[in-house]
């Protein structure tokens, strides 16, 4: 079992910044691959970022402004959004996934929310 738990949405300005955190716990020692989906009203969950050791990838609807990091010291993954637009409002959603699971693990979910 992995428990994810994230943090860090809100309400901010187009343009502004925010950080998102994804702390994992429980049978961590075997996550290879952590991302960031969303999932806007009416619309289905989309893959945001992923990283695995110390490749990632990303949509291109954030390439150059979001940017993902993990902190295994801390078992904690980082989404750092810049310059954040309306159409990027959304429920954040964290995933955990490891070699051979026979499932995928996901976390509650934060609203972020960009004014224009």
């Amino acid at each position: 079992q992995v428990q994810l738990v994230e943090s860090g949405g809100g309400l901010v300005q187009a343009g502004g910044s925010l950080r998102l955190s994804c702390a994992a716990s429980g049978s961590i020692f075997s996550i290879n691959v952590m991302g960031w989906y969303r999932q806007a009203p009416g619309k289905q969950r989309e893959l945001v970022a992923i990283i695995s050791g110390g490749n990632t990838a990303y949509a291109d609807s954030v390439k150059g402004r979001f940017t993902i990091s993990r902190d295994n010291a801390k078992n904690t993954v980082y989404l750092q959004m810049n310059n954040l637009k309306p159409e990027d409002t959304a429920v954040y959603y964290c995933n955990a996934n490891g070699p051979g699971w026979v499932r995928d693990y996901w976390g509650q979910g934060t609203q972020v929310t960009v004014s224009s």
